[in-house]
């Protein structure tokens, strides 16, 4: 099949071009991600332990997440995640070492790659993406946008893709080099960060009803932070793993959470009830001198 793919190449110049463009953006976003510089040592990222700690916090009601997200012109992930940034930020203004929000930190997002007709299928089928969380903003507005901003360029990227496929050509390699290359990966971010949605009516256990649902991400190689997102039955579930020997009271993080979010709420509140926000409000909010 591959010969006969090659052939028709020959007799199609449009096709081959296609496939010669494809073939550069995929070693494109491999040698982007491979030359990404490590993460800055900070509170969150340093020599691990043997232990881990976890913490949760009590749910928002997704309908508010998604009005916040409505007004802002944003998505509810974006929203999360800003406010995620905004936990991590002010954990870091107030235990973290000088110099630690001035620079922001880069997690693993996995993305799931699997195509919704084998969605019962089972198996991993996913890749991962790079963002960096705009810790280093002190705006709440700021940080939303910048968000939405680098969400929307790794949406339209292959990234993804790329290191599905990479990771699953590690894995049938000799296993010599995958511990290498998994450390070298995993120097480079600081948290791993997943968003779950879950069903939006009740789960039901021996006749009970589930009021709650929590999971912790798994990390690996240098990475000792796990941040996961749950959306279960109208509400928001947020929870932390971190390594004890980095932040001891992952709780002490956590309860930052509701806090960050509120801040883009109230905002969200005095703007007017009817229309989208001015479009260059965005604009507006990255480009002022005190958005930092």
């Amino acid at each position: 099949k591959a010969v006969e793919e090659g052939l028709s190449m020959l007799h199609d110049p449009a096709k081959a071009s296609r496939y010669a463009n494809e073939a550069g953006e995929i070693m494109g976003e491999l040698a982007h991600a491979l030359a990404l510089p490590n993460d800055p040592r900070t509170q969150f990222k340093g020599q691990l332990g043997v232990r881990k700690e976890v913490a949760w916090a009590e749910p928002l009601p997704l309908s508010e997440v998604k009005a916040v997200g409505k007004a802002f012109g944003c998505t509810v992930n974006d929203v999360l995640i800003a406010s995620v940034s905004g936990a991590l930020r002010s954990y870091l203004e107030e235990s973290g070492q000088e110099g630690d929000t001035e620079c922001d930190l880069r997690a693993t997002v996995p993305v799931n790659l699997r195509p919704l007709e084998h969605a019962l299928e089972l198996g991993n089928h996913f890749g991962l993406v790079f963002l960096e969380l705009p810790v280093s903003a002190a705006n709440p507005l700021a940080r939303l946008y910048t968000v939405n901003e680098r969400m929307n360029a790794l949406k339209s990227s292959k990234q993804a893709a790329v290191t599905f496929g990479f990771l699953a050509a590690l894995g049938m390699g000799p296993s010599v080099l995958q511990k290498p290359v998994l450390d070298v990966l995993s120097e480079k971010a600081t948290a791993v960060l997943t968003n779950v949605p879950g069903p939006q009516q009740p789960l039901y256990l021996a006749g009970s009803p589930l009021r709650e649902l929590m999971f912790w991400v798994p990390q690996n190689g240098s990475i000792g932070m796990g941040i996961s997102i749950l959306s279960y039955n109208g509400q928001v579930f947020f929870g932390l793993i971190t390594d004890r020997k980095l932040v001891p009271e992952p709780q002490r993080v956590i309860d930052r959470f509701r806090a960050e979010f509120e801040k883009l709420l109230y905002l969200g509140m005095m703007l007017p009830l009817e229309g989208r926000p001015e479009e260059t409000l965005a604009q507006q909010v990255l480009s002022a001198p005190d958005s930092k």
